[in-house]
């Protein structure tokens, strides 16, 4: 629900001034338009502008610093259209002449004038950024705000019963907010569906397409029987090129524990054996996601009893520069030996921590174990 920006005027001082006849034509001015607030706010602080500088080369440039026209520059970046923040630059060139005819060039400083121009090109382009996205104001980094949270709640697990147990690790590459790694699940009844994937690249550069296909593949997961084909066909009627997308997908029963791994090009799933104590590698394989229009997966099925437990991730866990991928599959489970015996739920994000020390790359990790 979009909340509506307040109102430039207070309720009481409006309802005053249209009381006065001349103001009246002022008041339906500044109320006038679809862009009144953007107007309103250029209005302000033109005159904000030439009120420092006649202020400042007439009365005092200590209280009123031709410095201040700074923060009106850098203010009508943030909250100004491209255009009118064109008006609002001439302005404040408008006040700077002034200022210099009245006392001089040297009163304004040739740091004061790199500072302004310096200031003038960051406005311009934050002033851009926002034409493009369509947006006013600050509201372009609100909507990413609400796009990570909205991608953030969505990689939980939806509640398990009291006999399960499920742990979500989510690290992105340089700390960002967004990544390639993201995580789609849901369940009804006794049955949950859990889809790891990984998009190519890391970080930011991977977060904008990982956000665009966690919504169509929660839309697929559980409305289709056959989700991993179901997600390739999607991907294989996109056009362009945009790097790989590999997933594992993972059919749980939680009155029985009979779960079905099928996977497109993703590292493999491993389950913990109680009764051994061994990891075992799951068997299920395919190729990557939107390469062939026909996908064929070969599933793997099994149980999960008392005390076992399946582990899915990504590759940036196991992956790194110089090393087989192998070796850093054997290093994952040499270290799910050593971390996971203390306590799934902790001991999972301490596994994920431990192998992703070293590098810069995206990272999920998915437990789930039955105590």
């Amino acid at each position: 629900m979009s909340s509506r920006p307040a109102p430039l005027i207070p309720p009481r001082l409006r309802a005053f001034l249209v009381r006065v006849p001349f103001l009246v034509p002022v008041v339906r001015f500044l109320r006038r338009g679809p862009l009144a607030r953007d107007r309103n706010l250029l209005i302000t602080l033109s005159v904000a502008s030439l009120a420092i500088g006649g202020l400042a080369a007439r009365v005092s440039t200590e209280w009123f610093s031709p410095s201040l026209l700074v923060l009106v520059t850098l203010a009508g970046g943030l909250q100004l259209r491209l255009r009118s923040l064109a008006k609002l630059l001439g302005a404040v060139l408008v006040a700077l002449a002034y200022i210099g005819a009245v006392l001089g060039v040297a009163s304004i400083g040739v740091g004061l004038m790199v500072t302004i121009g310096f200031t003038t090109v960051l406005a311009v382009l934050m002033a851009r950024t926002r034409g493009k996205l369509g947006v006013q104001g600050l509201r372009g980094d609100v909507m990413l705000l609400e796009l990570r949270d909205r991608l953030k709640s969505q990689s939980e697990l939806p509640s398990m019963p009291k006999d399960w147990g499920a742990k979500v690790v989510l690290k992105q590459a340089g700390g960002s907010s967004f990544g390639g790694d993201f995580l789609v699940s849901m369940r009804d009844g006794d049955n949950v569906e859990i889809a790891l994937v990984d998009v190519s690249g890391k970080g930011v550069d991977a977060g904008t397409r990982a956000l665009l296909l966690s919504g169509t593949f929660g839309g697929l997961l559980g409305s289709v029987e056959d989700f991993l084909p179901a997600c390739n066909a999607y991907l294989h009627r996109q056009r362009g090129d945009e790097g790989f997308v590999t997933a594992v997908h993972v059919r749980l029963n939680l009155t029985t524990g009979d779960y079905t791994i099928t996977s497109a090009g993703h590292p493999p799933v491993v389950k913990l054996d109680a009764g051994t104590g061994n990891w075992q590698i799951a068997s299920a394989k395919g190729v990557v996601l939107g390469v062939v229009p026909d996908l064929h997966c070969e599933p793997d099925s099994g149980v999960l009893r008392k005390g076992d437990a399946l582990l899915l991730y990504t590759d940036g866990l196991i992956e790194q520069p110089g090393r087989d991928i192998d070796a850093g599959l054997d290093r994952l489970l040499g270290e799910a030996e050593r971390l996971l015996p203390s306590g799934f739920r902790d001991g999972a994000r301490a596994l994920v921590n431990s192998m992703a020390s070293g590098h810069n790359d995206d990272c999920a990790l998915v437990l789930i174990w039955r105590p």
